[in-house]
């Protein structure tokens, strides 16, 4: 897999640092096909009740916690590749609790709501693999803030790593 350069200041916006820095040094495409494994054991043992659970009232359930996962990485995959192919638009940002609420996750099996997860991360990391150079440089507007296809593969993943802490200490610990 080729790899995909650190992004530099100034290609995202300041919010999206946190998902960024823990992964700088990484190879981010590797590391996002490492969390294809880390989603499937953390999730694959849980039971119908289980997946249902939310550990405070208000907050979502575990699989609307994956399917925000999913959704959000389509958005960000979408960003990428309008970008990528140098459409000019400007993007909308996200409103997330909307989102999930009116996906209904909860009345999805788990196991397909994992199979999706599965299969969308991987082309994914095929899509980035994909890129040129001269690609992974453009820049777009994305919810208001210039963003550079480079920096999506790192927000994309830093994005589900901070998922999947919450999912491990907050849901699945006694």
């Amino acid at each position: 897999m080729p790899s995909i350069p650190q992004p530099l200041a100034g290609d995202h916006a300041p919010y999206y640092g946190k998902y960024i820095e823990p992964f700088l040094e990484s190879d981010i495409l590797v590391a996002m096909a490492a969390q294809i494994g880390e989603a499937q054991d953390m999730l694959q043992p849980l039971d119908a009740a289980s997946a249902l659970h939310r550990y405070a009232p208000g907050k979502w359930s575990v699989k609307e916690l994956l399917g925000h996962l999913i959704d959000t990485e389509r958005l960000f995959l979408y960003r990428a590749t309008r970008i990528a192919r140098a459409a000019p638009a400007a993007l909308p940002g996200m409103a997330e609790d909307a989102w999930v609420a009116a996906a209904d996750f909860d009345r999805i099996p788990l196991a397909d709501l994992l199979d999706e997860f599965v299969a969308l991360r991987r082309s994914t990391v095929r899509f980035f693999a994909a890129l040129s150079p001269e690609a992974l440089t453009r820049a777009g507007t994305a919810n208001g803030h210039r963003i550079v296809v480079r920096a999506i593969p790192y927000i994309t993943a830093g994005h589900v790593a901070h998922h999947l802490e919450v999912l491990r200490t907050r849901y699945l610990t006694p």
